[in-house]
């Protein structure tokens, strides 16, 4: 089955712990994983690891996407260096193509007016509220959220980013889904067994 990539956005000091068990379950799902950046330029990330994006965010098509991920990142509480990638996940969630932000991300899309209308989470709720966004009341405790093909999570809950995009983009559901979250999240030594019949299904 041909899958259309999945844009993981890089910009200097992403958090590279936040979206690994969504890049590397959703690419053992079929899903090619592109990195795009500001430019072209090698980027280099909280944990200083060098990369070197596919392509720039100037060239980002929602139609060619499956899906676009927003790690936090130093420079989202900096200012708007990283304002383009807000409004490429407003293209993309106008064109109907999902978006997953984390930690700081969601204060990029706060102030870009992307989460006054959705149910949303992120560190806690004084963190967006800084932004001045409208969105206040649709802010919701919990480890992760989606609404209207935005995802939202804190920066202490990769897992749980993880299996909202997962279910989301249809790679797991039900119990598999369940035993992955309880296997990766809380080291349950009985999920595997259902992982483990599912894939030999």
């Amino acid at each position: 089955m041909n899958r259309k990539p999945v844009y993981l956005a890089v910009y200097d000091t992403f958090a590279d712990w936040e979206t690994g068990h969504t890049t590397a379950h959703l690419a053992r799902a079929g899903f090619p994983v592109r990195t795009v950046g500001p430019t072209t330029a090698e980027v280099r990330s909280l944990g200083g690891l060098r990369v070197r994006p596919d392509l720039a965010s100037a060239e980002l098509r929602p139609e060619d996407a499956a899906l676009l991920i927003l790690p936090g990142a130093d420079l989202w509480d900096a200012g708007d260096d990283l304002a383009p990638f807000a409004r490429a996940a407003r293209a993309f969630l106008d064109a109907g193509v999902p978006v997953a932000a984390i930690c700081g991300a969601t204060l990029g899309l706060a102030r870009e007016g992307l989460l006054d209308d959705r149910d949303h989470t992120s560190a806690v709720s004084f963190y967006l509220a800084a932004s001045g966004y409208a969105g206040g009341e649709r802010y919701v405790e919990a480890d992760a959220v989606t609404d209207r093909g935005l995802v939202t999570a804190g920066p202490t809950e990769p897992v749980a980013f993880a299996r909202e995009v997962l279910e989301l983009l249809g790679v797991y559901e039900g119990e598999v889904l369940d035993a992955w979250y309880r296997l990766f999240h809380d080291s349950d030594a009985d999920a595997y067994a259902v992982l483990q019949q599912a894939a030999a299904r």
